[in-house]
């Protein structure tokens, strides 16, 4: 079945910087379209940035353009987040999944929070 698992997350001062994981298995990562979505408290879950089945194409989220960098591994089934110069607005649980329907389970997500 699938399983999407998410790490790197953590707690980090405005400016710093994370790079975030997501492990993907249970269907044929390299001819699927990935997002990273978000969920703050209290807001519903959106999504941060896309990435491509080749990783020739990227979009962003206006929130985060400029600032964080989605890449993807096939040989490794993994996609990435690179995340610099955090503010405390980009705090949330993320996760990743395919776009742009998700598959209906996600992973348990890592937590992000940005914090002096």
């Amino acid at each position: 079945q699938v399983q999407l698992v998410e790490s790197g997350g953590g707690l980090v001062q405005p400016g710093g910087s994370l790079r975030l994981s997501c492990r993907a298995s249970g269907f044929t990562f390299s001819i699927t379209t990935m997002s990273w979505y978000r969920q703050a408290p209290g807001k519903e879950r959106e999504l941060v940035a896309t990435i491509s089945r080749t990783g020739g194409s990227t979009n962003y989220a206006n929130a985060v353009k400029g600032r964080f960098t989605i890449s993807r591994d096939n040989a490794k089934n993994t996609v990435y987040l690179q995340m610099n110069s955090l503010k405390p607005g980009d705090t949330a649980v993320y996760y990743c999944n395919k776009n742009p329907v998700p598959f209906p389970s996600w992973g348990q997500g890592t937590q992000v929070t940005v914090s002096s």
